[in-house]
């Protein structure tokens, strides 16, 4: 079978297990093949972690692949697929073990990205490849390519994650209602090679700044793990103004209601600046290491602070024009070039209260 699509198919499997960031830049996808074919179903295979938050958005089925069982979870996935098939599979995650994950999902088409983008062997997972209109797109971008494949003609760039939690929730958290949120820190991962974090020093004066500047408190957000708590606790001993400190005390529906309900939201390259993109909360994203024309709050992407040309052009002597598109610089002091003035001259461009 050909693609595009001549007809509407009547069930279309969505492959994306990970991470939050990518997840949400999956959604826009989901939503445009909604508005085309909304009698289409809809089943999404996806992370244990990443289910906590979208999983709940009605029409869709998700099942759960929760990748800390080991091979159990494999066993789990056939079980669940079993004598089932679906008239389109996309394959839209390039990891060996969603391309394993694949191959229990029975489909005539099964559509991944072209041999630019695939890595890790997933050409050999799929029979048809994306054809994108650039191979320099922003990932949301990427993803909307799938649905262009299929024969979808109108963008909807919406993502309507379902709101759970209550604004009795945030009376509790900031009872006096406005405030402005900083999420530090960024994976676990990237936390052990400090690449894409900046300097706790560097967020304790703008904790400050937006202190004195409009008298907001300032919310500290971040996940359970033990280096960013710390993180957020070297933040609170540099700050004059102490900060709120929710880090590693939310679920991800209490952490979506507190993006949604903020001011405005500052975060490097993490999953949580695009929660906060995709609830419409202005953010200012913090970007050296990794290109924010990529991987950019989407709908910010021109209030980002970017200090990624530099870094680029300190590594390789390159522009970023020259280097693969997706190039990340991992120097540990990547950050640094980013200073403080320069966020707060953003944040004075973006926010008029």
């Amino acid at each position: 079978m050909s693609l595009p699509l001549t007809t509407a198919p009547n069930s279309i499997c969505i492959l994306r297990l990970s991470a939050i960031g990518d997840v949400t830049h999956v959604l826009p996808t989901v939503r445009s093949i909604q508005h085309q074919w909304p009698e289409t179903k809809i089943t999404w295979i996806i992370g244990k972690m990443e289910a906590q938050l979208v999983g709940d958005i009605p029409d869709i089925e998700f099942i759960v692949f929760d990748k800390s069982a080991g091979h159990a979870a494999f066993k789990d996935l056939r079980q669940q697929l079993k004598g089932r098939s679906f008239d389109v599979l996309l394959h839209m995650q390039i990891s060996l073990r969603a391309s394993l994950v694949s191959l229990f999902v029975k489909a005539p088409i099964k559509l991944g990205f072209n041999k630019a983008r695939a890595r890790n062997l997933q050409t050999l997972f799929t029979n048809h490849q994306i054809e994108p209109k650039s191979d320099r797109q922003h990932m949301l971008d990427g993803a909307l390519e799938f649905a262009h494949a299929l024969g979808v003609k109108q963008d909807v760039i919406k993502w309507d994650i379902p709101l759970t939690v209550g604004p009795e929730y945030l009376k509790e958290i900031v009872p006096d209602g406005k405030y402005m949120v900083i999420n530090p820190c960024t994976s676990a991962r990237a936390m052990s090679k400090n690449w894409r974090i900046w300097r706790a020093d560097s967020y304790a004066q703008l904790v400050d700044f937006i202190s004195d500047e409009y008298g907001l408190p300032v919310v500290l957000t971040g996940g359970p793990d033990q280096a960013e708590i710390d993180y957020g606790r070297s933040i609170i001993t540099l700050s004059m103004h102490k900060p709120i400190n929710m880090i590693g005390k939310t679920s991800l529906k209490q952490l979506l209601t507190i993006l949604n309900g903020a001011e405005l939201v500052v975060a490097p390259d993490t999953g949580p600046i695009h929660m906060a993109n995709a609830c419409g909360t202005q953010t200012i994203g913090l970007y050296a290491g990794t290109n924010p024309l990529r991987a950019g709050p989407y709908s910010f992407l021109d209030d980002v602070v970017n200090a990624y040309p530099e870094a680029v052009k300190n590594e390789t002597g390159k522009t970023v024009d020259q280097v693969r598109w997706g190039k990340r610089v991992r120097d540990p002091a990547v950050m640094d070039l980013i200073r403080v003035k320069d966020v707060t001259a953003k944040l004075k461009q973006v926010y008029h209260p």
